[in-house]
């Protein structure tokens, strides 16, 4: 059996699209992608975040929120920042690690002027659903 790639979902605070992402690619892909998530900060994990996935039988309720400072030495093969931020501030990694730029609308930044709770949640699925669809095409879609 082949090894496991292992990626990295970098976002600016690992509190939303990042952990979709990780939990997409652990619940969809984890037979050959070893995933895992981080921010450039930490803020928590998102409740709407945890809402949504759970919908579609997703738990991320126990991941944690990391900064990449909290990832001492481990070695990706791909970092993959989910937001423009992260993308135009993503730190070196070392050796050959490979960094891919796939962005990502912010939902708590989509719902922020909302005041219905549905209306709020309907962006949050509308990026999960597009972060799904992102994460099926994975391994096979990186360089």
């Amino acid at each position: 059996m082949a090894e496991k790639i292992k990626v990295l979902f970098l976002c600016t605070g690992n509190s939303c699209r990042s952990q979709m992402a990780e939990g997409f690619a652990s619940h969809l892909k984890g037979n050959v992608i070893d995933a895992s998530s981080a921010g450039l900060e930490a803020h928590g994990l998102d409740d709407y975040a945890v809402r949504i996935m759970e919908e579609i039988g997703i738990d991320i309720s126990r991941q944690q929120s990391k900064s990449v400072d909290d990832l001492d030495e481990t070695h990706f093969d791909y970092v993959i920042t989910v937001c423009g931020h992260a993308d135009e501030h993503c730190p070196l990694f070392p050796g050959t690690t490979r960094v891919v730029h796939r962005g990502f609308d912010d939902p708590p930044k989509l719902a922020e002027s909302l005041t219905i709770k549905e209306e709020k949640l309907a962006c949050y699925r509308r990026i999960r659903d597009e972060i799904r669809d992102y994460i099926e095409t994975l391994p096979e879609s990186l360089p």
